[in-house]
């Protein structure tokens, strides 16, 4: 990750982008701007002649290989076919496969393409936020039913989110023991909390009826909305996880707003008026939210050279302490570390 956010880098990123985007039909002289850099790329390509945009996404090395991208377009797909979502759909080459790759920064990186989709990122702080969680509730409810009955394909392959891949001995997002600022205070209270969440998800299980694929990246960053419409973006994540998991993932960063069981209230009753959801699993909420903030903090320490992290610095590891603490009051007796 080191220069990742550098100029040149940057710039060779887009150069690359540059001598490929032909693979899609784009013209030559489309104008190529960064839009966003996290675990991958993104950019935006604009012909100047017909004014139309293109999202091209260059996946970074060692995250997805080629059978779990294609997995991912894959579900896209489908979910597209039968009406489940509003999400970009990807765009073939002039070749009719999905993903090109090009050599840029001494690396061969993986690229996708995808239809341009109108809208903005909803505001926490939005007035009709609340209103939104409960469609995004409604949203969740038809990506599990569809995820539940869809026959995949033989060769689908994605990340597994639990436990072990998250907060274990191999976490995918980094250890969060080395979360910015964290103090010796701070590290005996997360530990125990690990311990406690640990438990508690073996105890809750995975079950079919409560582990399967989700999008498990709902954040607001991954929300367009453009008048009534909600559109869904980025699954560059979806993996086989805790089915309200897909919750925790959309309060990404702002587990503490004072507003975010009014958000919970909307989604559940958004995604009932869908499917069921059992009481269980709703209180269930709060240990993946908890969950999802320990895998967040840790994220934030093993990208410490991106906006994001450097935006939140050490005072959103205060945060995670913090709820830590609040977390082990309400689950007193669930477990110690061992």
């Amino acid at each position: 990750m080191a220069g990742m956010y550098e100029n040149e880098f940057v710039e060779a990123l887009r150069q690359g982008l540059s001598n490929i985007i032909h693979e899609w039909d784009l013209s030559s002289h489309c104008s190529v701007t960064t839009l966003n850099i996290s675990e991958n790329a993104t950019f935006k390509a604009v012909d100047p002649q017909t004014g139309k945009p293109a999202i091209l996404r260059v996946h970074r090395p060692g995250y997805h290989d080629i059978d779990e991208i294609e997995s991912e377009l894959d579900w896209i797909h489908d979910l597209r076919r039968e009406n489940v979502v509003v999400t970009p759909k990807p765009l073939p080459r002039a070749d009719a496969t999905a993903i090109g790759s090009m050599v840029a920064a001494g690396d061969v990186r993986h690229v996708v393409a995808f239809e341009f989709m109108s809208g903005a990122e909803p505001a926490a702080q939005d007035d009709k936020i609340v209103e939104g969680f409960n469609e995004l509730g409604k949203i969740s409810a038809r990506l599990h039913l569809h995820a539940r009955a869809w026959q995949r394909p033989e060769n689908f392959r994605r990340t597994t989110w639990n436990f072990e891949s998250m907060l274990g001995n191999a976490p995918l997002w980094g250890d969060w023991r080395d979360a910015l600022g964290l103090t010796a205070d701070g590290k005996a209270i997360l530990e125990q909390t690990s311990a406690v969440l640990k438990k508690m998800l073996a105890e809750y299980g995975e079950g079919p009826e409560r582990f399967g694929l989700i999008h498990a990246d709902l954040r607001l960053a991954n929300l367009l909305v453009d008048g009534d419409r909600l559109g869904v973006i980025d699954f560059d994540d979806c993996g086989f996880s805790w089915f309200v998991y897909d919750f925790a993932s959309a309060i990404s960063f702002f587990e503490d707003d004072p507003i975010i069981p009014k958000l919970q209230d909307a989604w559940v009753a958004g995604y009932r008026e869908i499917a069921p959801l059992s009481d269980e699993d709703v209180a269930a909420i709060p240990m993946f939210i908890m969950l999802r903030r320990m895998l967040l903090t840790a994220w934030v320490a093993s990208h410490a050279e991106t906006p994001t992290a450097q935006s939140l610095g050490s005072a959103f590891t205060d945060g995670t302490v913090k709820l830590a603490q609040t977390f082990l009051l309400q689950h007193a007796g669930q477990g110690q570390p061992t």
